[in-house]
């Protein structure tokens, strides 16, 4: 289980995520990320960023079980260059997801604050007793509406204007189209076999270093592709 290299430039790599990688390590666990295969493969990243210590090379970040692209700079000027990228949102990132129902309407705007519910590790919109409560906007638009074994679901194009914390998975919830296989915020017991959410980081459009811009898509993995063909 190892990120693929999808596009190299001098000063950045962009990569395609497994799901069930975790991006950076948890202190006192010993267990393989993408910033340990990194270091491994691209040992110029370990001196890259804000916390080279544990985020060599990471200025963005998807779920343990979100597959996808994701930006890797070589250098601390890219770091910094691509930081602002985010911080400015310049970057367009589109996901494809799978989730329950339908949404009322075929295309719209989801924005809601999302804040931490105090003492566990889920996000919520219900954030009038939450903590660390932050502006969240999320567009989608859905693709197609099918079932599965008898149950409906949609196909949707989600695209987080801003970047919180597990914000599509807790947007699309709130409208009550949870994304298939999310055991977080969908339903405990499954209701389509399914070994992980169906959560993608599709593609990621963004100006590089040298003024030029590019989009970069990554193939959807064999398990989800399967669900939707």
């Amino acid at each position: 289980m190892e990120p693929t290299v999808i596009y190299k430039e001098d000063d950045f790599l962009v990569i395609n995520k497994p799901a069930g990688l975790i991006v950076h390590g948890v202190n006192g666990k010993d267990e393989k990320s993408v910033v340990s295969w990194l270091a491994e493969n691209y040992p110029e990243t370990q001196v890259v960023g804000d916390d080279t210590e544990q985020r060599g090379g990471i200025v963005h970040r998807l779920d343990r079980d979100t597959s996808g692209v994701m930006i890797i700079p070589r250098t601390q000027e890219a770091f910094l260059f691509f930081k602002n990228l985010f911080q400015t949102k310049t970057v367009h990132k589109t996901y494809m997801a799978l989730v329950y129902g339908a949404p009322k309407d075929k295309k719209g705007t989801i924005d809601k604050p999302i804040g931490l519910n105090s003492g566990t590790v889920k996000r919520t919109v219900h954030v009038k007793n939450a903590k660390m409560v932050k502006d969240a906007v999320t567009d989608y638009e859905v693709i197609k509406t099918f079932e599965i074994d008898g149950i409906k679901v949609s196909l949707v194009c989600v695209s987080p204007r801003t970047g919180r914390t597990h914000q599509i998975r807790v947007h699309m919830a709130s409208i009550n189209c949870p994304i298939v296989g999310d055991v977080l915020y969908g339903p405990k017991k499954p209701l389509i076999k399914i070994s992980r959410q169906f959560l993608h980081a599709d593609s990621i459009e963004f100006p590089t270093p040298r003024g030029n811009r590019l989009t970069i898509s990554a193939d959807m993995p064999p398990e989800l592709a399967v669900l939707v063909q």
